[in-house]
Formats: C-alpha cells, sequence, structure tokens
C-alpha cells in the first residue's frame, strides 16, 4: 500500500496524499490536500483498481479531474463532455 501511496503522490504532486483503509471490502479512501492541508478531493477506491497499473491509470486521471473541479479550472461544459465520454465508453464496452 505505501508503494501505492508514493506513485498517487508523484503523479498528483504538488498535492498531499493519504491513503486510508475504509469498509470491509477492502475499499480505500483517497485524500487530496493542498500544500496549505485543506482537502481538495476524497474519493473511495476498490483495492483492484489500485493494484491494477492499467486501473491505477484510470483512477490518477479521474482525481486529476477531480480536482481541477474542485479548484474551478474545468468548465461546466467541459464537464458534460466527460460524463459523455465516459458514458459512451461504458455502452460500447458492453457490446
Amino acid at each position: 500500500m505505501e508503494s501505492i501511496s508514493l506513485l498517487l503522490g508523484e503523479a498528483l504532486s504538488p498535492y498531499q496524499v493519504k491513503l486510508t483503509p475504509s469498509g470491509a471490502h477492502g475499499e480505500c479512501l483517497v485524500t487530496l490536500k493542498s500544500t496549505s492541508g485543506a482537502i481538495v478531493v476524497e474519493r473511495t477506491f476498490n483495492q483492484a483498481q489500485l493494484t491494477d497499473k492499467r486501473l491505477l491509470t484510470d483512477v490518477v486521471d479521474g482525481l486529476h479531474r477531480d480536482v481541477l473541479i474542485a479548484e474551478g479550472r474545468l468548465e461546466p461544459c467541459v464537464i458534460a463532455a466527460l460524463r459523455n465520454a465516459a458514458q459512451d465508453k461504458i455502452l460500447a464496452s458492453r457490446n
């Protein structure tokens, strides 16, 4: 778990990353804090998402997007486009 924390910390710098076990099924709470210590983003992930390299890339991408949204650096129309793209990706994987 410590190596995952280091990877996330490196990928999401300058934010401080904290991983906390959460839930009975191996979930993990990921907390990103600003340099001033304020919580910017908190999300819970399944353990598998943090141990699989491909899924971990998706986690980092999602956290990056969440930081941009939390800081107001991502416009609402872009958020809607991202949601539509994610929905299209889900539908395509089902076929």
